[in-house]
């Protein structure tokens, strides 16, 4: 932690408060130990609930602009507006987690989020979607933050990325099934009927995951003074790795946000024509997700954080490359590839933001989501004009400098922190 951070905890201490690595351990939940099946199952399907409401329009986008005479950058606002909702209220959903417990907030923002859930198909016209999928995700920004801390304090340390592995893994799994669904219900029934279902989805997840997760036994609830929220806020933003770590995330998400905003347009247009439930069925490859994100602590083992994300920044490059062939099965493979990298990058970056903050956890998670979600909403309107202006090899281009963005910060970090390490040794004298 930087100075300026770690002098910031001793005034967000009610915030909450640091505990030493082992001064619980004991208690806290680990692999094959009571209660880690159902803790993980119930974060698995939240994050299945989660992204399936979330993306629920994307593999829609072609049949909404028909409905409502669009084109791909006006009907890709109905997932920005969502991404864009989530990341605006991430913050401040996270003080109320910080105050209530992680429980009763995620509990109650996927209450809220269902309830609109069922109303998205009977939008009269696109700017009353549009109004409904940010309302959407703004209650849905109680997820992420909220999740990512109680895993913090609920999880034996060495058992954490696996833990936050497992929720992104359930996140690949809601936005798989998510699009595999609503493209296959729209073929026959429309997207109206497609977001229908989804919303069943969603409610039946939300509340299996109400009754199986266990209660926190680690929460200590702090203060909602706006006074000290804003000093946690300055104290993770004046912390260099935080700040690395949180527009790494950012960037992984401008690429994926961007390049499955606008696949159905491409893929339901010359020279590939297909259906609309076999471009919803595309986003299988969301499977590949799953394993890379819940593989993502053994990478982290085997070359470091930094070295598993060039391999995530490395294997995402290679996917945009290779999808701009016309070639159906290169262009999936290049999916493939594109999921398997951000997904693994993903992990990588939010676990190791759990692990730096030592205080205000639900924050320092709540800030890596909101730079998470804006660089979703950058990526899907970037995406969609650069495909409107360039065709697909403009969406690619978009990806390939965010990419370029990831690579260059982690050798900027790995730079910084061999000179703190050099001047280590010189402090001590």
């Amino acid at each position: 932690m930087s100075p300026a951070s770690t002098g910031a905890s001793t005034s967000v201490d009610a915030v909450s408060p640091v505990r030493t690595p082992d001064s619980d351990s004991d208690s806290r939940l680990t692999p094959g130990g009571p209660g880690y099946r159902r803790m993980s199952l119930a974060l698995f399907l939240a994050g299945v609930a989660t992204f399936a409401l979330l993306y629920s329009t994307q593999a829609l986008l072609p049949l909404i602009s028909g409905e409502f005479g669009v084109a791909a950058s006006e009907a890709s606002w109905t997932v920005a507006a969502a991404t864009g909702g989530l990341a605006l209220f991430v913050l401040p959903m996270s003080a109320l987690s910080e105050r209530f417990g992680r429980r009763t907030v995620m509990t109650a923002s996927l209450a809220v989020a269902v309830t609109v859930g069922m109303l998205v198909p009977f939008a009269p016209s696109l700017g009353a979607l549009v109004v409904l999928r940010a309302v959407q995700g703004a209650a849905l920004a109680g997820l992420p933050a909220s999740a990512q801390a109680y895993l913090a304090e609920e999880v034996r340390p060495k058992a954490l990325v696996t833990a936050i592995g497992l929720f992104v893994a359930g996140n690949s799994v809601g936005g798989m099934s998510g699009r595999v669904i609503t493209g296959w219900v729209a073929q026959e029934w429309g997207w109206r009927m497609s977001v229908g279902v989804i919303g069943a989805l969603a409610v039946a997840c939300a509340v299996a995951f109400r009754l199986l997760l266990p209660a926190p036994r680690h929460f200590t609830a702090g203060s909602l003074r706006p006074r000290v929220l804003l000093g946690t806020v300055r104290g993770h933003l004046s912390d260099p790795l935080l700040r690395r770590l949180y527009a790494i995330g950012a960037l992984f998400m401008t690429v994926f946000g961007g390049v499955y905003t606008v696949i159905g347009y491409r893929l339901t247009a010359a020279p590939f024509g297909l259906p609309q439930g076999i471009v919803g069925s595309i986003f299988l490859v969301y499977l590949v997700g799953t394993v890379s994100a819940s593989t993502a602590g053994r990478l982290v083992g085997r070359f470091g954080r930094r070295g598993a994300l060039y391999l995530a920044g490395s294997t995402t490059a290679a996917g945009l490359l290779l999808s701009l062939t016309a070639s159906l099965v290169l262009v999936l493979a290049g999916l493939v590839l594109i999921t398997a990298g951000f997904f693994a990058g993903h992990a990588v970056a939010s676990s190791a933001v759990s692990k730096t903050a030592t205080h205000g956890r639900a924050q320092a998670s709540a800030l890596y989501q909101s730079a998470y979600y804006i660089g979703s909403s950058v990526g899907s309107t970037v995406g969609a004009l650069a495909f409107h202006a360039n065709g697909w090899s403009g969406t690619v281009g978009v990806g390939l400098l965010a990419v370029l963005g990831v690579v260059t910060i982690t050798v900027l970090g790995s730079r910084a922190a061999r000179v703190a390490a050099r001047r280590e040794p010189v402090a001590a004298h």
